[in-house]
């Protein structure tokens, strides 16, 4: 499309602007419904063994995908062949929902807000929200430092990554990308139930994450600078805790953001009452405070300004190419 750069740019302004509208029927929703729907019957069809459910979750990745990417594609098609004008609004519009920056920023600061009214039982409900954590037994610290690392974590998924897939491919793109995420959201666990439906899923995510997760953390470091925190404290924390983590991709977002807070991120968690043991993320120079959302969020719009002129080159150079 001509206008590729202008949707790409005006959905992103869009999303800063309005983020996530209740009253709007996301269609990631659409997305988790289907993956909730398709379960059951692509386990059915396969033995309940370890190959059976690894075979079983492959397909059903590749199903889901599929469906998320072809009915986009289909209904863009219909649009350009009525109007280029209505293929445009619609590709503005789909962008803004793929692009998540302002939903990140007000769920993290009702947490904020919370922990600054002192009611950390708020706090924590807040907080459940938008982590995959137990959050019942935080302390005000810990549920802190849970906002900050699902805002440092997340504007990777939520933001740069997404950027990238729609500069490269458009909505049809972006949604392939928020279908593999929202799978492994959902079934990327490594308990009992989806250990080995879920692992393709979850790798797959792994490879799709591998250069924007690295991205978003170089964009962090970047970023600190203009956010006014510690550029120095960024770079180092990066560059010695980035693979700190079991997932390739999650750390590098963190280890940026704990260096650029001068504070400690990660380290063991329960999830499902069940305690997993994770190394840290920075060092510990202070505790982590409420203040430390909103520096977080700070450091997250400076760095999706700046992934937003990255992507628009992308789109650029590309539409040139072609």
């Amino acid at each position: 499309m001509k206008f590729h750069i202008l949707a790409l740019i005006l959905g992103f302004l869009l999303d800063l602007a309005f983020g996530d509208p209740r009253f709007l029927y996301h269609p990631v929703r659409l997305i988790g419904n289907l993956i909730a729907w398709a379960e059951k019957p692509f386990r059915a069809v396969f033995p309940k063994s370890e190959k059976g459910e690894l075979a079983a979750g492959a397909f059903f990745t590749v199903f889901v995908t599929a469906v998320s990417t072809a009915v986009p594609a289909l209904i863009l098609w219909l649009a350009a062949r009525a109007s280029v004008w209505l293929a445009f609004g619609l590709e503005v519009f789909w962008s803004f929902q793929i692009l998540a920056a302002k939903s990140l920023k007000s769920e993290s600061m009702k947490v904020y807000e919370a922990l600054k009214e002192g009611n950390l039982e708020k706090a924590r409900t807040a907080v459940s929200m938008i982590v995959g954590r137990d959050t019942q037994s935080l302390t005000e610290e810990g549920v802190a430092k849970a906002a900050v690392e699902t805002v440092a974590e997340n504007s990777s998924d939520g933001v740069v990554a997404p950027l990238i897939f729609l500069a490269v491919g458009g909505p049809v793109l972006g949604f392939f990308y928020k279908a593999v995420n929202t799978l492994d959201s959902m079934v990327g666990y490594k308990n009992d139930r989806y250990l080995y439906f879920g692992r393709f899923s979850a790798k797959l995510d792994d490879v799709l994450n591998f250069i924007p997760s690295r991205l978003s953390g170089l964009l962090l470091v970047a970023a600190s600078s203009f956010a006014g925190l510690d550029f120095k404290g960024a770079w180092r924390i990066f560059k010695r805790d980035r693979k700190n983590h079991a997932s390739p991709n999650s750390a590098q977002t963190e280890a940026a953001a704990a260096g650029a807070l001068g504070v400690q991120l990660a380290g063991d968690a329960y999830y499902f009452g069940k305690l997993y043991k994770k190394p840290t993320i920075g060092d510990a120079q202070r505790p982590v405070e409420y203040e430390d959302i909103r520096r977080v969020n700070r450091l997250m719009y400076a760095a999706v300004w700046l992934a937003l002129l990255i992507a628009a080159a992308i789109a650029a150079a590309l539409e040139f190419c072609i």
